[in-house]
């Protein structure tokens, strides 16, 4: 095989002894672009030229590549606009049974975001929802087109804000015959966060859309599965190799995967979930605010420096995140789609002042993501409108776990940075 250029959306370990043995440092993820490349060999080094890397053309890209938002600084007035007038948006919501919740107060801001995911789910599921519903409707045997249908999509599901918004927005999308499933993952049964969070969101989502079949369906992970699957999770991370990376390549495969337990009519039984599609919550905390170190380098520099860790992360999820997860969750022969990276929910998200995004000065689990918080309580989502922000590897509890297998205990794990640490074996 040439190695002077090999394309791959995998990195797959190589019998071949002419490669390097060392698929970290031999495979890098390439930035979002479109490139052209001259094949021809330079005669001298065996080596192509001539590759170049093109500037977009659509400006809305250029704009959304660039990320750059611009009110970012709030002058005192906006702030006690802010705080008070808008103020207390969770106290003033009143119901209305046919759009969901509306604010008494003028909420253009959240009705924008709330328009522009509807339409980003709509685009990630009706697709799927139609084929599926033309299939059954030309077989052969009677009432074939009535049946109770798979679900044609499913939803990662820890009960949190993120997936909440996207269950509740996907039963406006789609005909109500359809059944919805939601992927929870827990390494530590029903005890493990994202299951009691997930359990409870169920019950909320059925209190909206009580005439929706939702579908929990609960994926035990082994800590066994740890050390089996290990060589095939870091051929599929790779060239990702922190613990942290394996922890939530994991949570997502065995997610994807679908094999988990449902419960009907108070009997829990074996499931394995068909959806070819997998609809997820990525770039709901880059682009509102919802990490730890947000509030960190707000309390540290203010609005700026947190607006400037914000472009850092959305300037880098595709290298982070989007090409690991999407290689975990194809490898089950699934899609994943991400609402919340939708061009135009970026567009709307990112032409929107900053302190309506987010205020950290106010207490976790209000200023925090604050724009979704109104939205999931435009949509109903009382409960999951006050919930912290708790990421898929602490909810499902793999972290914890991993973290006793590699290092001994949490504490020992923490002292080391265990979720920024390389893997030692790389």
């Amino acid at each position: 095989m040439d190695e002077r250029l090999i394309f791959s959306s995998v990195s797959p370990p190589s019998n071949n002894k002419e490669l390097p043995c060392d698929m970290f440092d031999y495979w890098e993820e390439l930035p979002c672009a479109i490139y052209s490349i001259n094949l021809k060999i330079h005669t001298v080094e065996k080596s192509i030229e001539g590759a170049v890397k093109h500037t977009w053309t659509d400006m809305g890209l250029v704009e959304l590549m660039n990320w750059k938002r611009t009110h970012t600084e709030p002058t005192f007035e906006d702030l006690e606009v802010n705080l008070h007038s808008k103020g207390d948006n969770f106290q003033n919501f009143k119901a209305d049974n046919s759009i969901g919740l509306q604010p008494v107060i003028e909420a253009s801001q959240h009705q924008k975001v709330l328009e522009a995911l509807r339409e980003s789910v709509r685009r990630r599921t009706l697709n799927i929802c139609k084929h599926d519903k033309d299939i059954m409707g030309h077989l052969e045997f009677p009432g074939a087109a009535q049946m109770d249908l798979e679900a044609p999509f499913a939803i990662l599901f820890s009960g949190g804000l993120d997936s909440m918004i996207l269950a509740a927005i996907a039963d406006q999308c789609v005909p109500s015959e359809w059944t919805i499933d939601l992927l929870n993952v827990s390494f530590e049964g029903q005890a493990a966060p994202d299951r009691i969070s997930a359990i409870a969101g169920v019950k909320e989502l059925s209190a909206i859309s009580s005439s929706r079949r939702w579908r929990l369906v609960e994926i035990d992970g082994d800590p066994a599965s740890l050390s089996e699957m290990r060589g095939h999770l870091l051929s599929l991370i790779c060239p990702s190799k922190t613990h942290m990376d394996l922890n939530i390549g994991l949570a997502l495969w065995l997610a994807s995967r679908g094999d988990g337990w449902i419960t009907e009519n108070s009997v829990r039984k074996e499931y394995k979930c068909n959806a070819r599609v997998v609809l997820i919550g990525s770039g709901a905390d880059e682009q509102c605010a919802g990490y730890g170190r947000h509030r960190t380098k707000f309390r540290e520099g203010g609005w700026s420096s947190l607006e400037r860790e914000m472009q850092l992360d959305m300037q880098r999820l595709w290298k982070r995140n989007l090409g690991r997860d999407d290689r975990c969750i194809a490898d089950h022969g699934k899609e994943a789609r991400f609402p919340y990276l939708d061009e135009d929910v970026m567009h709307s998200l990112l032409k929107m002042p900053l302190w309506d995004i987010a205020d950290l000065r106010q207490p976790l689990g209000k200023g925090d993501k604050k724009i979704l918080r109104e939205v999931a309580l435009m949509l109903g989502l009382k409960s999951a409108a006050t919930l912290p922000k708790r990421a898929i590897q602490f909810g499902s509890r793999i972290a914890q776990e991993s973290n006793r297998r590699s290092f001994g205990s949490n504490r020992a794990a923490n002292l080391a940075s265990a979720g920024s640490a390389v893997l030692p074996d790389i």
